[in-house]
């Protein structure tokens, strides 16, 4: 398994190799864009190789399903180029959210949980990787609290139906802790999605979840170490998956936060005989 993380301030593939390293990380978010010119990119693969760092995924962060057709048809460009650019710099997957149907473009949304949409995310996916062809990467979607895949199993429908070699699985155990019943039995959570879709995942987000007091269900982000996530069970599960499966810190403020963060999970890692 590898650790991996944001970083910032570099300028070319030598700075950002370094900046890697000063973090301790292996695994990497991609560092261009779609927009970059293809030697730029090789430049960044190669140094990527040279340093044994793996790039986890590239972003594709849209909705594809939105009311808006203008939006609609932007969304699933910028998906297929997206994925061309996961495929050219060799990243273990492009990632995105299926998309919600209503105007936040991460719902949640009272038809995103629908067998219609069920259709329109298999349809939609089918497009994209269609369109692309990739030869060395996966497309994949996160899972997520309230929309499609929000289960293990909804995510196997998905690739049954799906019907595609190169549609693969992210994992957020995070998103999917959506009720008490998953935030108390996070374990056996995580041990039923590796169970099932263990050998397709791609890259997998390390983030933590909190439940407050309040009334109704009030469940929040947090940084590693300061939740209720089962980090034992979770670093455990992936170590028998392939040892290049990155685990990605996400959504921290600052560099120390994301030191912090890092410093929990290596330190876990080391009380349960996990080698990042």
């Amino acid at each position: 398994m590898r650790l991996g993380g944001p970083v910032s301030g570099y300028s070319d593939p030598k700075t950002w190799i370094s900046a890697l390293q000063r973090h301790g990380y292996t695994a990497a978010y991609c560092p261009v864009t779609s927009q970059d010119d293809p030697a730029t990119i090789q430049a960044y693969r190669e140094a990527a190789d040279e340093a044994d760092v793996v790039i986890a995924e590239v972003g594709a962060w849209s909705s594809p399903l939105g009311p808006d057709e203008n939006e609609r048809r932007s969304a699933l460009k910028k998906c297929k180029e997206q994925l061309a650019l996961a495929d050219a710099i060799g990243a273990r997957c492009c990632v995105n959210i299926s998309g919600s149907r209503g105007k936040n473009w991460a719902g949640p949304d009272p038809l995103d949980l629908t067998h219609e949409t069920f259709d329109m995310i298999v349809e939609t996916v089918r497009e994209i990787i269609d369109s692309v062809s990739p030869k060395r990467t996966y497309y994949t979607l996160e899972t997520m609290q309230w929309m499609y895949p929000d289960s293990a199993d909804s995510y196997l429908e998905l690739m049954r139906a799906i019907d595609r070699k190169r549609f693969a699985v992210h994992f957020d155990p995070v998103n999917l802790v959506n009720s008490p019943q998953r935030y108390f039995g996070n374990a056996d959570l995580i041990r039923e999605f590796i169970s099932k879709l263990g050998p397709f995942i791609r890259s997998c987000h390390g983030k933590d979840v909190i439940l407050s007091e309040m009334a109704l269900v009030h469940l929040s982000e947090v940084r590693p170490g300061l939740g209720r996530l089962d980090y034992r069970t979770l670093l455990r599960e992936l170590d028998r998956l392939d040892p290049d499966t990155p685990l990605m810190l996400e959504h921290l403020q600052t560099d120390e936060e994301y030191a912090l963060a890092a410093k929990y999970v290596r330190g876990i890692a080391k009380e349960v005989g996990v080698k990042l």
